[in-house]
């Protein structure tokens, strides 16, 4: 790796339609604490210090972010996304590839996820500091699980001991994962960051997240996601 110091950057993949929300507009652009879901997470992102920028990957017919707080942001740079979720990451590093060095840090983030802490992403950035490929945030999983058919019938509980939950964001050396996600068959299912990097045949580092980084996807999320979003602003977070 050279010795220059690694510049972090985030990309947000925001083309998707939200269809478990039940809402006639992409979820994140549902309203939230006087935001939108999107404006909630972006506003999170830019008060990390030290980044240098935020790649938005957006539908081709997105008609909403023109009417965002952040539409003219000097350190938001908006894309165009693709179908899945890799497809939007894709675009946004190739987008990075004459801006980015492969040991500078990539850090992907759920747009529906705006109550992420900075300083659970400050300890990703200090946990993985000297990382060769990068890492996530996680919780262990606390429920018990089961596994069932195709009639909702159990068929067995599965130890959750090892099971972690994965959060965003995921944070990767650009190079690692422009490789990673280059390289994914598409029969092979990719539905985070760290499942290009394992199909690649690399070692991803779990960092412990907190529970109220919740993903919003159905309906009742949003109030949840409103209650967290006014604890933390009454704990300073």
């Amino acid at each position: 790796m050279s010795a220059h110091t690694p510049a972090f950057w985030f990309v947000v993949p925001a083309a998707g339609s939200g269809s478990r929300m039940q809402s006639t507009m992409p979820k994140q652009y549902l309203p939230l604490c006087n935001k939108t879901i999107l404006d909630q997470t972006l506003s999170r992102l830019l008060s990390v210090p030290e980044i240098s920028g935020i790649v938005l990957a957006l539908s081709v017919d997105d008609a909403f972010f023109s009417a965002s707080d952040f539409r003219n942001h000097s350190k938001i740079y908006p894309v165009i996304g693709g179908k899945e979720r890799s497809d939007s990451v894709l675009s946004a590093l190739e987008f990075l590839r004459d801006k980015i060095q492969d040991d500078d840090w990539v850090l992907v983030h759920d747009a529906a996820r705006p109550c992420v802490t900075r300083e659970s992403i400050e300890s990703l950035k200090a946990e993985l500091a000297d990382n060769p490929v990068g890492g996530i945030l996680a919780i262990p999983v606390a429920d018990t699980l089961k596994a069932v058919d195709s009639q909702n019938s159990i068929l067995k509980t599965i130890d959750r001991r090892s099971l972690w939950q994965a959060q965003t964001p995921q944070m990767f050396r650009f190079g690692v994962l422009y490789s990673a996600l280059k390289n994914v068959n598409s029969q092979e299912l990719v539905t985070d960051e760290a499942s290009a990097i394992e199909l690649a045949g690399l070692s991803a580092k779990v960092i412990s997240g907190r529970t109220d980084n919740i993903k919003i996807t159905r309906p009742t999320d949003l109030d949840l996601a409103e209650f967290i979003l006014q604890k933390q602003s009454a704990s300073g977070i």
